[in-house]
This record gives structure tokens, C-alpha cells and sequence, in this order.
């Protein structure tokens, strides 16, 4: 169940049963889980209320980044998605074409205009990651590039990230990136995974790459506007502030931490 940003869940991270929610709600298919078909839908925002009177809430409403830190991957993912989808629904209501009511396409998260013809699917946000690293002094481990962001949680160590711009691939953004934000070119770049991301917002995707800078001996210099700090830090003495452990952005981390022990 979805209001806003926020999702119900019971303290346990369980998801409410249909038959604990009103009986005219409007389901929405958003796939399976385990096997099961697992269904969404919006309520009012902040609805606590039961189904008969007597009956307890079915849980409380909680933000994605609150749920994902203490769920399982595949449960995670499906309270994101149900976001991203019931978002989509909520916000494509009309044409913006003719102006014509949209309709769903069966079978699929995306939405058609039955006047004009308008196909509406979901717009999926690409964005990327960097886990820049370099040579450590002699006889030291690897040094791993990490960067404090002027907005967000601006007490943890992260890594360089952004948006993909129109007409770009994701090895031109992550290259893009590095130079805006830090100064640094890259040299080797490979692909490491992703993830989806409700936090930055409904539909968003992560592209996570390991690279090298192209020169060990340059500096980072920040761009002052979206990130104040970059430092490098070797990968054997890497400060408490990292991103959570749900995050690809901490499995980046922890794979070149690891790799390096």
C-alpha cells in the first residue's frame, strides 16, 4: 500500500493481505514474489484506519530507506517497484497530446490514450556510480576515491554519482561524472551491477562501475556545488561513514575492500 512517498508495513516489514485492507480498494498488479502474485494499491495519504471497527492497523506507514534497511532484497525491491508503478498511475492520468483520459494497457505497467493513441510507459531514471580507485604508496593497499555531497546525507562518505543525460551511455555518463565533479579522468572502466533505487525517486536505476584514475598522482577538486569534500582513503583504513548496507553503492565499496585484504 502506497500514500505519497510512504508505504504501509507492519514492524516486521510485512506487507498488508488484502483482506486486512477496505474491500473497494483498487488493486494494481505488480508482479510476483516467491511464486505468489503480489498486488498494490493507494490509499489516502497517512490512512491508519482499520477494517471493522475493533480491528488493529495492519502496520505504519514507513519510507522506502527505512524499509530496505531492514528487508530482504527481493522484498525491497517490490516495495519500490509498488512506488514506482502507483506513482506512474497517480501522476499519468491525461494525455499530453490531446488531453484525453489515459487508459492501462493490459498486461503491462504503461498506459495508452484512446483517442489519439499516445503510448505511455514508465520512465525509468538512469543513473551511475563510480568506485574510482589508485595505486597506494609502496608496500600499501589500493586508495579508493570518496566524496561528502553538499545535499542528502551529507555526513556519509560516498561515492561520485549522477543522472545519464539524453543521448548518452552509461560509461560516457560515469566518465561525465567524474570529470564535473572531482576533475579526474578515468582510465580502465568496467561494469560492476545495479540496483533499483526508490530513494532519488520512483523509477530510478543504478549503474554501478569500478574505474581507475587515468593519472595516480592527480587530485580530486570538488565542484563546490554538489559535493564539498573528495579524499582519497586506502582501502584498509576506510572511515565508519559509509553508505548502508543495502546500498550498491556500499557493495561497490565492500567489493574493493575486500578484494584488496
Amino acid at each position: 500500500m502506497v500514500a505519497g512517498r510512504k508505504l504501509l508495513a507492519g514492524p516486521d516489514g510485512r506487507f498488508p493481505r488484502v483482506a486486512e485492507l477496505p474491500a473497494d480498494t483498487a488493486w494494481v498488479p505488480l508482479g510476483t514474489l516467491d511464486g505468489r502474485p503480489a498486488w498494490g494499491a493507494e490509499l489516502p495519504d497517512g490512512w491508519q484506519g482499520p477494517v471493522d471497527a475493533g480491528d488493529e492497523p495492519p502496520g505504519r506507514w514507513r519510507g522506502w530507506r527505512e524499509l530496505a534497511a531492514g528487508l530482504p532484497a527481493p522484498l525491497a525491491d517490490l516495495a519500490g517497484r509498488a512506488l514506482a508503478v502507483l506513482t506512474f498511475r497517480r501522476t499519468h492520468r491525461w494525455c499530453g497530446a490531446c488531453r484525453a483520459e489515459l487508459a492501462d494497457v493490459p498486461g503491462e505497467s504503461s498506459r495508452r490514450c484512446p483517442d489519439c493513441g499516445l503510448y505511455v510507459p514508465i520512465r525509468l531514471s538512469a543513473a551511475v556510480l563510480v568506485a574510482v580507485t589508485r595505486p597506494g604508496p609502496p608496500g600499501g593497499t589500493d586508495e579508493l576515491l570518496l566524496v561528502r555531497h553538499a545535499q542528502g546525507p551529507t555526513d556519509l562518505w560516498a561515492l561520485v554519482a549522477g543522472f545519464v543525460e539524453a543521448g548518452e551511455s552509461l560509461e560516457a555518463a560515469a566518465r561525465r561524472e567524474v570529470g564535473e565533479e572531482v576533475g579526474l579522468a578515468l582510465g580502465r572502466l568496467a561494469y560492476f551491477g545495479s540496483q533499483p533505487w526508490a530513494i532519488s525517486g520512483p523509477g530510478t536505476l543504478l549503474a554501478g562501475f569500478t574505474a581507475t584514475a587515468a593519472d595516480p598522482a592527480a587530485e580530486p577538486v570538488v565542484d563546490g556545488r554538489e559535493l564539498v569534500r573528495a579524499r582519497w582513503f586506502p582501502l584498509d583504513a576506510l572511515p565508519p561513514e559509509l553508505p548502508p548496507a543495502y546500498s550498491i553503492s556500499r557493495w561497490l565499496i565492500d567489493h574493493l575492500a575486500s578484494a584488496a585484504a
